[in-house]
Order: structure tokens, then C-alpha cells, then sequence
């Protein structure tokens, strides 16, 4: 009897080791987000000033397939996803919208003139409340919004080439809804 007590927590210890093992595992770049099918939101923030590209209007939102990336020039994930979001710009079925956010604009313009500006609009979240609003843990994010104006996908810390390729195919399925 007295060696079977000894197997118990060992059993309990294997037991919980597996949970966390499984639930660690997978892709954690895709987080469930209580938004994905609800409208996204209609928040009006000012433009980023000296881009020479307009505000994010959610009206616009309605008919077009959008990626809107949550970016900062200090954050340096965002530097290396940059290239991704350049050449998903190049797509004319997709429009790509920035939310600039707890940026000084001097340095989100220097961000863009170094590495290029793959947005149609920039609105700039200063105080955090649209990266509130959208459910952003973190920069940086990228939501997709589907014609209809419902988040359809949502993508936690940088694009990279490990899930851009899901991305890709997330956006084909917008653009055939």
C-alpha cells in the first residue's frame, strides 16, 4: 500500500505535465478573440500627420477586404513584419490600414520613410483607447476585416513566414465572402 502512495503524485505530476505540454503547444500567434464576427469598431481617430495618407474611416470598411496592422515605431517586432505588410499592399483586392499606436509621430514618420508606407490610412491611437477597443494585447496585431465590416481574423505579434502563409489564405476567404 505504502508503494502506491508513492506513484500518486508522481501520476498527478505526469498528468498535469501533459495538460501544460499540450496547451502549450500549437500556434500562438492565433488567439481566440471574442470580436471575430462582431463588427469592428467605429472609432474615428486623427490621421497620422505628414504621411500624406488619410485616417482609417470604418465607413470604409463596408465593400472592401481590410488588413489593419496595430504597429510602433519603437517596437521592434514590427520593424521585421514590415516587409510582409509591403507586399500584401501590392494586392489591389486588399487594403491595408495602420493604427499607429503610443508612437511620437516624428518617429512613426522616420518608420516609414525607412522602410516604406504599404497603408491606405494611419490613424493614430495615442491614448491606447482603439487598441482597447479592438482587443489588442499587444503590438503588434493584425486584424482582418471582411466586406461585410465584422473582423473575420485576427492575428496576435508579428507577421512572419511561418503564418503569413495562413494569412494569405485567411484573406482568400474574405475576399470570396
Amino acid at each position: 500500500m505504502r508503494r502506491a502512495a508513492v506513484f500518486i503524485p508522481l501520476g498527478i505530476f505526469l498528468a498535469l505535465a501533459a495538460v501544460f505540454f499540450f496547451r502549450i503547444g500549437g500556434d500562438h500567434s492565433v488567439v481566440p478573440s471574442a470580436l471575430i464576427g462582431k463588427p469592428a469598431p467605429q472609432l474615428v481617430l486623427p490621421a497620422l500627420e505628414g504621411a500624406n495618407t488619410p485616417a482609417i474611416d470604418p465607413v470604409s470598411f463596408k465593400g472592401n477586404v481590410t488588413v489593419v496592422n496595430v504597429w510602433a515605431s519603437w517596437c521592434v517586432p514590427c520593424r521585421a513584419e514590415h516587409a510582409f505588410l509591403v507586399r500584401l499592399a501590392k494586392d489591389n483586392r486588399v487594403r491595408v490600414a495602420g493604427v499607429n499606436y503610443k508612437d511620437q509621430p516624428a518617429n512613426a514618420l522616420k518608420f516609414l520613410s525607412q522602410l516604406g508606407n504599404p497603408f491606405h490610412a494611419i490613424s493614430v491611437d495615442t491614448a491606447g483607447r482603439a487598441a482597447i477597443e479592438w482587443g489588442v494585447y499587444g503590438v503588434p496585431e493584425t486584424f482582418l476585416v471582411g466586406r461585410d465590416g465584422r473582423i473575420f481574423y485576427k492575428l496576435v505579434g508579428p507577421i512572419t513566414a511561418e503564418n503569413y502563409p495562413r494569412l494569405l489564405a485567411e484573406i482568400e476567404k474574405a475576399l470570396a465572402n
